[in-house]
């Protein structure tokens, strides 16, 4: 900064680092004076307490005294403002020559002329003394320029931080939905995979039932053009036969009548000759047409049944814990230590290893029979719709099932502590009955005799889905297909 002296209103030079803030370093703006009798920006010195614990000079940290305000410096005010005028060095704000910009700059009232030293709150804008004394601003609150800035950089950089934590909270519902957007686009393109290969595995099934039924349509062709065939070699051979005989009796007829006599004893004989043998019009001549077209359709879905299973529960992928695999039929889950990255939808559990079926059910019976296998850590039965997946409290309520851990077999649900099952050796296979009518959940074993393991009674309000939770690497749950009429009632 230059250090030429400066003058102001007929006072006498002084060096412009004498008119420097010593916090700011800059000229004085609304400066104070402290006890101490150090001048300070009324701004800086707010601005300095505001980090300490007391109310000190930020000089020679001599204390000020609590309760009293700093006295306003209004001599090196004005000669300050003379400074910040010269250095700009552009015509009055309110002069004809001046614009908007330097009015902003020398902070002065375009309707005035004076300096801009107050803030209206109600109309949030800087007012001078004349404009707060006016019919506009008379009622108005006002505040220091300095106290304004203050209390409306604050609110700004509250409003600022707000509006950083929207934009962050803005970025991870994109990041979510890009991932979403991505594991959509997995999904499609596994699921085409698979319904390819088992359209590809049905098409495979028909192809050769179709060439099968083709073959053996042949060969019954070819059996019955066959037997035509020897029938017109046997009529062909006896009409050569008869023929030559024709022949032979119409040449002796044209002979004389010595040669005639001489000869009718063998001519008579040969006309005589064994009775032609005429084929049979036998049956099951003609193709067996209704054995090949006769409920084709039936017969092949029939046979079809032996390619295909019907499984009463289908496990859905968008509700299983991350860490736990389905097979590619959606009838059977493994856990596994390694946690995938999946989206965090509303459906899928987030801490226990669980997964619903597919589909659930409000009114009617359903069952369907698990293969826990050696499986160490599993539990089947059914949950409430409404029931919150996510966090601890899964179990907390709306679960019925049955357990198995350490070697022992319970029965729990959200009401009960669970209660120790009877089970004759290690169970293989667990049937669940659900009966919504009549209000029941119903566990049996089916290996031996369709025991009866437990059975819980609640009068269902909501839809109900199976579920099935495991912590077990080595063996899956697998739910089998369905055996019998199937389930009843509507999901």
């Amino acid at each position: 900064m230059a250090s030429s002296s400066v003058s102001a209103r007929g006072a006498p030079s002084l060096p412009e680092e004498d008119l420097m803030c010593p916090v700011c370093r800059d000229i004085y703006r609304e400066p104070v004076v402290l006890c101490c009798s150090h001048s300070v920006c009324g701004v800086c010195l707010r601005q300095f307490w505001s980090t300490k614990a007391g109310r000190e000079c930020p000089l020679c940290r001599k204390r000020h005294p609590e309760g009293a305000e700093p006295l306003r410096n209004l001599a090196l005010k004005n000669v300050c403002e003379s400074v910040l005028s010269r250095r700009e060095g552009s015509p009055s704000p309110w002069s004809p020559g001046g614009d908007l910009q330097s009015m902003s700059r020398a902070a002065v009232c375009v309707s005035h002329g004076e300096q801009l030293k107050l803030y209206c709150v109600v109309d949030r804008e800087p007012v001078c003394v004349v404009c707060r004394e006016s019919q506009a601003h008379k009622c108005h609150k006002c505040q220091p320029l300095d106290e304004a800035s203050l209390d409306m950089k604050k609110k700004l950089r509250s409003e600022l931080k707000r509006l950083e934590e929207k934009l962050r909270a803005l970025k991870e519902a994109k990041k979510t939905h890009d991932e979403t957007s991505a594991h959509v686009k997995c999904q499609a393109q596994s699921t085409e995979r698979q319904i390819k290969r088992e359209f590809e595995k049905l098409h495979e099934f028909l192809h050769d039932e179709e060439r099968a039924r083709l073959d053996a349509l042949q060969v019954e062709v070819e059996q019955k053009t066959a037997m035509m065939r020897d029938a017109m070699d046997m009529m062909t051979r006896e009409m050569l036969t008869l023929s030559d005989t024709i022949n032979t009796i119409q040449e002796e007829l044209r002979a004389d009548d010595v040669s005639f006599l001489l000869n009718i004893k063998s001519t008579l004989d040969r006309a005589q000759c064994g009775a032609v043998q005429y084929p049979e019009n036998s049956c099951g001549a003609l193709v067996n047409v209704a054995q090949h077209l006769g409920n084709l359709k039936f017969t092949v879905w029939k046979k079809m049944q032996e390619l295909v299973s019907y499984t009463p529960v289908v496990l859905d992928p968008n509700t299983a814990d991350g860490r736990l695999r389905l097979s590619e039929d959606l009838t059977s889950v493994t856990y596994t230590a390694e946690r995938r990255h999946v989206p965090d939808n509303p459906e899928r559990f987030d801490w226990y290893l669980c997964v619903l079926g597919s589909e659930g059910f409000r009114t009617g019976s359903h069952s369907w029979e698990v293969d826990v296998g050696d499986n160490s850590l599993w539990m089947l039965g059914v949950t409430t719709e409404s029931n919150q997946r996510k966090g601890l409290i899964f179990f907390n309520s709306g679960v019925w099932c049955i357990l198995h851990m350490e070697g022992r077999y319970r029965a729990r649900s959200s009401q009960t502590s669970g209660a120790a099952l009877q089970v004759g050796g290690r169970l293989q296979r667990v049937r669940v009955q659900l009966d919504l009518d009549r209000g029941s959940v119903a566990f049996w074993e089916p290996s031996h005799n369709n025991a009866p393991l437990y059975t819980f009674t609640h009068t269902f309000s909501e839809r109900v889905y199976p579920f099935f939770f495991t912590w077990c690497t080595w063996s899956p749950l697998t739910i089998l297909p369905h055996v019998g009429s199937g389930a009843r009632g509507r999901p």
